[in-house]
């Protein structure tokens, strides 16, 4: 931004609402927040130690990112995915991904594969159903890493943190169900898109969606009450 003399304006330092985000967000995806739960701006300012300036200008960016709802006569709270958040969300992940795939097939390094491939074994020894959420996140960032495509890349890291707790909410309904099948879905798109086999890796990978779909469509999505609170204060 120019200023009146048409020279350059100082930037403002945002380091310190950057690491709140990054706190408040690892909260959310480590469990401590459920969807629902309030983001209380003197709470996090007291947990946090820092004033509640930076934890404000966090929570912005937090809601941009689509993770935190604003609501004046309730106040911050983790986003909790609707029944449209859930399709939306499904139908724009498939057309990303469907150019993903085409791009990787057509492009990628064998070296860029074998790094697909590593994380889909990685996913085997995840510890916990959070740790595997991780790796199926790291799993689909290699996959659009290796498409080569900058502007498709950004696309995805704009709905990133939303997939994240899509697939959240799925381990909340089920979690039995993605520690059984996770693991070994992606060990089978990885495996196609190794043998670069695009109508192959097509077909898994709108079946790995659509399970997850299905689950979170299906009777047992409401889950826990809205609200709840996971974790320790």
């Amino acid at each position: 931004m120019a200023d009146e003399r048409g020279t350059v304006a100082p930037a403002r330092r945002r380091g310190l609402a950057e690491e709140v985000a990054d706190r408040v967000r690892e909260a959310v995806f480590s469990g401590v927040y459920a969807p629902g739960a309030p983001l209380r701006e003197v709470e996090l300012s007291r947990v946090l130690e820092v004033s509640r300036g930076p934890v404000r200008e966090a929570l912005l960016r937090l809601e941009r990112e689509g993770l935190v709802r604003s609501a004046w006569h309730r106040g911050a709270t983790v986003t909790t995915l609707s029944p449209r958040d859930v399709a939306e969300l499904d139908s724009l992940r498939g057309a990303l991904e469907e150019l993903a795939v085409r791009e990787v097939v057509a492009r990628a390094s064998d070296e860029e594969l074998d790094a697909v491939a590593g994380l889909a074994e990685r996913m085997e020894r995840a510890g916990d159903e959070h740790a595997l959420v991780r790796c199926d996140i790291a799993f689909h960032d290699a996959v659009y890493d290796a498409s080569g495509h900058g502007r498709l890349v950004e696309a995805w890291r704009a709905i990133r943190s939303q997939v994240h707790l899509f697939l959240l909410t799925r381990v909340r309904v089920s979690t039995e169900d993605y520690l059984a099948h996770v693991p070994g879905e992606h060990r089978e798109l990885a495996g196609a898109l190794r043998a670069r086999d695009a109508g192959a890796a097509l077909a898994l990978f709108a079946a790995h969606r659509r399970r997850a779909f299905d689950v979170l469509s299906g009777p047992d999505a409401a889950g826990p009450a809205e609200g709840e609170r996971v974790g320790k204060d």
